[in-house]
């Protein structure tokens, strides 16, 4: 999942990426409202963990922009309001869920896992590909019922992919979801990523499942 905090305490902002990030999500960091509407423009987002209370442009307006421009993200708002009549407008808003601050960060990834699985009305734990059984629970792999040992990047490129079975992904694509704005690799890394990721599917006896449409990018058949 790709993940946008927007938070104006440094230490508050510092504390959600790096735990979220050491969970295997993709996250980038808003430090107000302003800065968070420029990130929106430019990535789609899985989850957006919102403030409300901030500089410049409020978490209230960058609320308002989210759904009238109709972006699919989920919101998960992290307030020190605590007032009812607060809770009940985020919602009335758009907010998918609301938590008090302080928290505990445990709550926060639940919190923001359970977000993510929302896509579907009857969420999906396990994906099938052929001979493939994604647990996108245990984020565990299994071919032919043996274990697949998989990198971090290379599960969630296997579970992009399989998420969107049939459809065809170009390599900047596939990049913006893996990776956070601020990474330092470029999108060709992707290519080495469909290599190993193939090349263990493949040794594992699955076959030659992702397809390359050249000009186009990668879909898993």
């Amino acid at each position: 999942m790709r993940i946008l905090i927007v938070e104006d305490s440094e230490r508050m902002r510092s504390l959600l990426q790096t735990g979220l990030t050491a969970q295997g999500l993709v996250v980038d960091a808003a430090v107000d409202g302003q800065d968070a509407l420029a990130y929106l423009e430019r990535y789609p987002y899985d989850v957006v963990v919102l403030d409300l209370m901030m500089p410049r442009v409020d978490g209230w307006k960058v609320l308002q922009h989210i759904r009238s421009a109709r972006l699919q993200t989920r919101v998960l708002v992290l307030s020190a309001m605590d007032q009812v009549e607060d809770r009940v407008r985020a919602l009335d808003l758009g907010a998918d869920d609301f938590l008090i601050k302080p928290f505990s960060f445990d709550e926060v990834r639940a919190r923001i896992q359970a977000l993510g699985r929302r896509d579907q009305e009857r969420p999906a734990t396990e994906l099938t590909a052929g001979t493939v059984i994604i647990d996108t629970v245990t984020k565990t792999v299994r071919v032919g019922g043996a274990r697949l040992a998989l990198t971090p990047k290379e599960y969630a490129l296997l579970e992009l992919l399989a998420r969107r079975r049939g459809q065809v992904l170009s390599r900047a694509a596939i990049f913006e979801h893996l990776y956070a704005s601020h990474s330092e690799a470029s999108d060709k890394v992707i290519e080495v990523l469909m290599s190993t990721l193939r090349a263990k599917l493949a040794g594992a006896g699955a076959g030659e499942l992702i397809e390359t449409r050249r000009g186009f990018g990668y879909v898993l058949a």
